[in-house]
């Protein structure tokens, strides 16, 4: 049974819906303050929530003390049906765009009022869902939509999948990352000098300064202004674009090296110094703010506070709390060995099978090396045409023709302006109009060799991006099952509020962090691996994959790390 909430004058309506969305009962009218008792009353029957935004409704049942098992989140699942290619021509997607399109609001219940911020998704709008906007009628739509697809099972499990993630995210965001502030604190004093007031640069940044602008006999030098920077560099006779880290380690001269250690401490103060520190830690805990589905492909991404890409240099002051242990897994060449699976190239797999996969390559006789073996790979998935890794692509694909076949069909595709989707349907957006627009006049009796060339050129970065997309969504749904298998795991053997249990606290693409008792850290160990199994099946049932991890049971996140 589904139980739809919606939020109206003076509380909440809950309406039972089975699970075609037919009326199952009359709904419920719950004032708000009791809705997180509502809920535990309902739990035990095995309800799916139904709700606009897990981000909106959940916060509230786990500052209670509750959790739930299952939920459906419309704004996400509006947004993978709104474009899938498997629904294509159902209702949903041939209505106009309306409130169901708009990206909510992430409420930041875990830091002050004054704080809070819109939920801002360049990629699919701004503003929130409106709260007139009924999802009764959503539900309905959305059931519709699935029912009538091409692949229906393959859709009701990304939407399930989504859905558990949105759930994720947020008992992340509750539990939070254990923090040890004064660890941070003198991680950054050690590293950049003492504490300074915003705005003031710390005393080892000034120090290198102080050699950058020696070295290029520029004393007026401010080395946070890349403009000034690159100035005072073609000054100094280099020939330079610009001042990222991999143009600089091309070019030789003695500023280059106090250069790139600059960058590297301020991009340590500006991402994670102090003032990240105030904002960001609270009671001891990092509280992420993940965007679930954030990047077109299926990926997450962070509302802020970096919680994407937490750097080395600060990985130390991620501690378990007494009587506890942090569970670090990742997962081995996840994007390869999902490319294995979804072209179901055995030879590909078998390689794989039971270790690295790019040693498994270099048997295979494809290439030499580990690092050839990697670069090729990286470039059949990210359609390299230059370097070593191009060069050998042409080999790698002789050696996996399935594998490679699949990459380079979404890359025509992609060229083509055609989309292409992930194993379970989540589908990437094909080019606007002007791009049609501008092939069709470069190819017209009035284009031009420069017009055609310059077309060809969108058309092959568009194919690139295709290419991608099938093999990095993919890897996307396969990490969104292997943590929703795992929260299911965990809850079965602590039913509690969240955080009296092992629970997820972190993750990161493909690599995930568990808070656990240090009595069932090896437990968790198990489950952690058992639920990369699950995941594997459920994308590719019975198919010969292994998707190897590796774990590490430590007492602070830098550890797993050396």
């Amino acid at each position: 049974m589904h139980l739809v909430l919606s939020r109206v004058d003076g509380g909440v309506l809950a309406t039972p819906l089975t699970d075609s969305g037919t009326p199952q009962g009359k709904p419920t009218r719950i004032a708000e303050p009791s809705l997180p008792a509502f809920v535990a009353q309902h739990e035990a029957t095995g309800v799916r929530w139904v709700w606009d935004d897990t981000a909106r409704w959940y916060p509230a049942v786990l500052a209670a003390g509750g959790r739930v098992a299952r939920c459906v989140d419309l704004r996400l699942g509006h947004r993978i049906l709104r474009s899938a290619l498997a629904a294509r021509g159902s209702a949903l997607q041939q209505a106009p765009a309306g409130p169901w399109d708009q990206a909510a609001p992430l409420e930041r219940a875990a830091r002050p009022a004054a704080q809070t911020q819109l939920f801002d998704d360049a990629l699919f709008g701004s503003g929130r869902a409106d709260d007139a906007a009924d999802p009764v009628d959503e539900l309905r739509a959305q059931l519709a939509a699935v029912a009538g697809a091409t692949d229906p099972g393959a859709l009701r499990l990304l939407l399930a999948a989504e859905s558990a993630g949105s759930l994720v995210a947020a008992e992340m965001r509750f539990g939070g990352l254990p923090w040890r502030v004064d660890v941070h604190e003198r991680l950054l004093e050690d590293t950049l000098g003492p504490r300074v007031p915003y705005g003031v640069r710390p005393r080892r940044l000034e120090e290198i300064a102080d050699v950058l602008r020696a070295r290029l006999d520029d004393p007026a030098l401010n080395p946070d202004s890349p403009a000034e920077v690159l100035r005072s560099l073609r000054r100094a006779g280099l020939v330079v674009e610009s001042t990222r880290k991999w143009e600089l380690q091309q070019l030789e001269h003695p500023a280059i090296e106090p250069l790139l250690e600059y960058k590297r401490l301020y991009r340590l103060l500006t991402a994670n110094g102090w003032s990240w520190l105030d904002e960001w830690v609270q009671d001891g805990r990092f509280h992420p703010e993940y965007a679930v589905g954030g990047v077109v492909t299926g990926r997450w991404a962070a509302n802020g506070g970096g919680a994407m890409q937490l750097p080395k240099a600060v990985r130390a002051a991620v501690i378990a709390d007494d009587g506890w242990k942090l569970v670090v897994a990742d997962a081995a060449q996840l994007e390869p060995r999902v490319l294995a699976a979804m072209a179901g190239d055995l030879a590909m797999a078998s390689a794989g099978d039971g270790r690295d996969l790019y040693d498994g390559v270099v048997a295979s006789g494809a290439v030499e090396t580990r690092q050839q073996a990697k670069g090729a790979m990286l470039g059949a998935m990210y359609g390299a045409t230059q370097g070593e890794g191009g060069r050998l692509v042409p080999r790698l694909a002789r050696a996996f023709p399935r594998a490679l076949e699949l990459v380079e069909q979404a890359a025509r595709a992609g060229e083509r302006g055609e989309p292409v989707t992930t194993r379970l349907g989540r589908t990437s957006p094909v080019p606007e109009a002007s791009w049609f627009e501008a092939r069709n006049r470069a190819w017209s009796i009035e284009g031009t060799p420069a017009m055609q060339r310059a077309v060809e050129s969108r058309a092959r970065s568009w194919g690139r991006f295709t290419r991608n997309f099938v093999v990095q969504g993919t890897a996307a749904e396969w990490a969104l099952s292997w943590m929703a298998s795992l929260r299911t795991r965990l809850a079965a053997r602590w039913q509690g509020p969240v955080r009296d249990g092992a629970h997820l606290v972190f993750f990161v693409h493909d690599e995930i962090v568990v808070h656990a008792p240090a009595a069932d850290a090896a437990w968790v160990a198990e489950q952690v691996a058992a639920a990369a199994v699950d995941a594997g099946r459920i994308l590719f049932g019975t198919f010969p994959i292994t998707f190897p991890l590796s774990v590490s049971v430590v007492d602070d996140y830098g550890s797993a790390k050396d």
